[in-house]
């Protein structure tokens, strides 16, 4: 920045993380020096910075109020989470060119700290989505006499932090559902799937284990599939818009009629996506696990389990604590499957996430080989090992002994 006697003027953070990247969270004291750099004696008015914080949304639909009449509608919401204004130098009104009470810097390079603290309540994480955003910001203002105010704008992270080493998060996701298959008069055996995964919360950079079972007692072929989705809503004047994207997939072998596949444990790598927002009243970011079987001609067969992204990772004894609790809570008697005994300490969210990142909101899915280095943490203590029940007998009693036996369908692999 070059304008007149100035020469630049620069924001900088004293950095709370070890990369270097000015991150806080609520209750942080936000602190910096204002760097300004002139090449001869100038006065001044004022040199301030104004703080803030806010998140916003703003779409627009189109409306038809008739056979030849259209107009726009447009949907804007704003909250503010902090508006905070200081004076370096000289006085806080500027709006008058007199030469009373003006302040006189000399040439070269001049530093001006600055403080101030981010309030108690909860704030949302900084984000970036396709109809809103959650920014935080410090800008400096420069005012001379007679001339226009230099001025500089710079962005700094909040993170409003998720412990997933909590109950609710620490809890097994399970679901089972099933699909007969239709065909004019003729019905097809159905299409089982049952699912679970070890726990709700994770961080970037972790993989998702995936404990399913797939039965394919259909006359078609079928493919199992899992992917991992997040969805942006955002709010405003009473209506919700929507966005979901795809943050990472995978696809398991194909089926034919009669075969069965499990998952003892699939792994899916979570790439370096943002945390979830759950606290901010108009804006919210949701991700989910959707494992489903892919039926050609007809519709999926699938099942939901909800996630939550996280910022501060499990604990060495986070682990155990979700084994045992899904022994007591969870009766899952579909499949007979043992947990690993060893898994590895995910990453922290600073760990894998750069400030590009950060910035874009969501990284690309092929991005998440770059964080396999960052996975190579400590061991976590051993998980007790445990095994499901196997699934009970079928009946010996035929529930429907007047139909005939030839039109009974059957599956091949039972």
């Amino acid at each position: 920045m070059v304008l007149g006697k100035v020469k630049s003027l620069t924001i900088s953070f004293d950095c709370l993380s070890d990369s270097n990247i000015p991150v806080y969270s609520s209750g942080d004291t936000v602190s910096g020096r204002i760097s300004l750099e002139i090449t001869g004696e100038i006065r001044v008015k004022s040199l301030k910075i104004h703080a803030r914080g806010r998140a916003k949304v703003r779409w627009t639909e189109s409306r038809n109020a008739g056979s030849n009449t259209a107009y726009t509608q447009n949907y804007t919401e704003e909250v503010e989470y902090f508006n905070h204004k200081d004076v370096l130098v000289g006085h806080e009104r500027d709006d008058d060119n007199s030469e009373e009470g003006l302040h006189t810097i000399h040439s070269g390079r001049h530093e001006y700290a600055f403080s101030f603290g981010l309030p108690q309540i909860p704030l949302a994480t900084s984000f970036e989505g396709r109809h809103g955003s959650v920014r935080y910001w410090v800008k400096a203002e420069l005012h001379r006499p007679w001339l226009l105010p230099v001025k500089l704008k710079k962005e700094f992270t909040v993170f409003e932090h998720i412990d997933i080493n909590t109950p609710s998060l620490l809890s097994p996701q399970a679901g089972t559902k099933e699909k007969t298959l239709c065909c004019w008069l003729c019905t097809s055996g159905p299409i089982s799937l049952s699912a679970k995964i070890e726990r709700k919360g994770y961080t970037p950079g972790e993989s998702i284990q995936i404990f399913a079972e797939i039965e394919n007692c259909s006359s078609r072929m079928v493919v199992p599939k899992a992917t991992i989705y997040q969805t942006q809503a955002f709010y405003a004047k009473g209506k919700m818009k929507e966005v979901k994207q795809l943050v990472a997939n995978l696809r398991g072998e194909s089926l034919s009629s009669g075969k069965t596949e499990t998952w003892n444990g699939k792994q899916l790598k979570i790439p370096p996506v943002s945390p979830s927002i759950l606290d901010c009243s108009i804006i919210r970011v949701e991700y989910s696990l959707m494992v489903y079987v892919d039926i050609p001609g007809a519709m999926d067969l699938f099942l939901n389990l909800p996630l939550v992204i996280g910022t501060i990772p499990l604990h060495p004894f986070g682990s155990r604590t979700s084994s045992v609790s899904s022994q007591g809570s969870m009766n899952m008697n579909w499949l007979g499957l043992t947990l690993p005994e060893r898994l590895e300490a995910p990453p922290s969210y600073a760990e894998v996430v750069t400030e590009e990142n950060i910035q874009s909101g969501l990284a690309p899915v092929a991005a998440f080989d770059d964080f396999q280095r960052a996975l190579q943490g400590p061991l976590f203590a051993y998980i007790q090992e445990f095994r499901f029940l196997p699934p009970p007998l079928y009946s010996e009693i035929d529930p429907n002994p007047d139909q005939p036996f030839d039109e009974i369908p059957s599956c091949p692999s039972r």
